[in-house]
């Protein structure tokens, strides 16, 4: 089994780097989860090490060898290029599973799921600091800089309205929030994938067997440091306290506490308030409702060379997007209207659970036929291969 979860994600690996660089913006990684990561812990920020440092918060990754949820430190970061801001990673329930859409560098601070990070990042953009000519500016209101020895500094009071742990967008319990305008335009710019210091940052927290969720229970040791990789040290910051009861789903590997789910895109238990069993079924599939599942997301803008081409495929995708948004708005409205009528008609159980099989049945005919057409037009707006020269005509009289 872990063999071929193994050769799963290395052949995702592989698939990712066939993409080229400036359309990897925040791409869902290949590894589906069937329930949430947990809440986010209470952890304060080390000190700025020096000009150029752009924080980097921390998150939940996911290892799929262990089955466990794993805290990846927030830290301070070199930033890659002059201008650039960090957009972070964020986990959001798509297509009946959580999927992590990797963080990137970039001029603007793009959508990020609207989950509130902390210390800048409270869900849309970033109020932690900013980029003056060749100089980061830090804003000492929310970031905690050595003015001795940092003195790009300016004082703007931020008012967080947004104080939630929650850590993933959609699903249940999750971030009802979706990307505007700006932010899906600051998603087509150039942009540079994490550097290697946040890779080797990343592999050592994965090796870190303290930072897993089964073993902190939703607390880690090491929350926040000052660089990428320095685990150890006075510059290391432990969490306060967790961001909410750790409650990983009870049918868990090995039932020890031991994070649980790969690719089967159960449906997520996170919510306790959402009764056992709903509709007499316990056997129900990932997605039963329209309003469980979340929009696709916009696919990344045409890049074929051809402005006009690329234009031409830009509407026909805004178009198909704004299609398959109304058909889930109206399926939506629908069920809930059932739902409604059986509740004005105090219906038998029998009753209940025909209309729970046929939105089921709705539901996923739904998003199998918009995930079809989707993957159809990426078909056809794939660009021309290119042009092979003829082999030059020999000349007359020599064969």
């Amino acid at each position: 089994m872990r063999i071929a979860r193994l050769i799963c994600s290395l052949l995702l690996a592989l698939a990712s780097l066939a993409i080229p660089a400036q359309s990897r913006a925040q791409v869902a990684v290949g590894i589906s989860v069937q329930f949430g990561p947990p809440a986010l812990p209470v952890y304060e920020q080390p000190l700025c090490p020096g000009d150029g440092y752009i924080w980097t918060p921390g998150y939940w990754a996911w290892d799929p060898d262990d089955e466990d949820y794993y805290w990846v430190p927030g830290t301070w970061v070199e930033a890659p290029e002059v201008g650039f801001l960090w957009t972070p990673g964020y986990w959001g329930w798509e297509r009946g599973a959580f999927f992590f859409h990797e963080g990137y560098w970039g001029p603007h601070v793009g959508w990020y799921g609207g989950i509130s990070y902390g210390f800048g990042y409270f869900g849309h953009g970033y109020e932690g600091g900013r980029w003056e000519h060749d100089h980061f500016y830090y804003n000492r209101s929310v970031t905690n800089v050595n003015i001795t020895e940092v003195h790009n500094v300016y004082n703007t009071t931020i008012i967080n309205r947004n104080e939630t742990r929650v850590s993933y967008n959609g699903g249940d319990g999750g971030i009802r929030e979706r990307p505007s305008r700006e932010e899906e335009s600051f998603s087509r710019e150039r942009h540079i994938a994490p550097v290697s210091a946040q890779h080797q940052h990343i592999q050592e927290a994965r090796g870190n067997r303290e930072l897993r969720a089964s073993a902190n229970q939703g607390r880690p040791p090491i929350a926040a440091t000052q660089r990428p990789g320095s685990f150890r040290g006075s510059a290391v910051v432990p969490a306060k306290e967790a961001g909410g009861r750790y409650e990983p789903p009870a049918n868990r590997r090995g039932n020890n506490n031991n994070a649980g789910g790969t690719n089967n895109a159960a449906r997520p238990d996170n919510n306790p308030n959402r009764p056992p069993n709903a509709g007499g079924n316990a056997n129900r599939p990932s997605f039963a409702h329209a309003k469980e599942i979340t929009p696709h997301d916009r696919p990344a803008s045409p890049n074929t060379s051809n402005p006009k081409l690329d234009q031409k495929y830009s509407q026909q995708q805004d178009k198909l997007y704004s299609k398959q948004a109304q058909e889930h708005q109206k399926l939506q409205q629908k069920q809930e209207q059932d739902h409604q009528r059986l509740a004005q008609q105090n219906a038998n159980e029998a009753r209940r659970q025909q209309v729970e099989q046929r939105h089921q049945q709705q539901t996923q005919q739904m998003e199998q036929r918009h995930t079809q057409q989707q993957q159809k037009m990426q078909q056809r707006q794939q660009p021309p291969p290119p042009r092979q020269n003829p082999p030059p005509k020999p000349p007359k009289g020599k064969p």
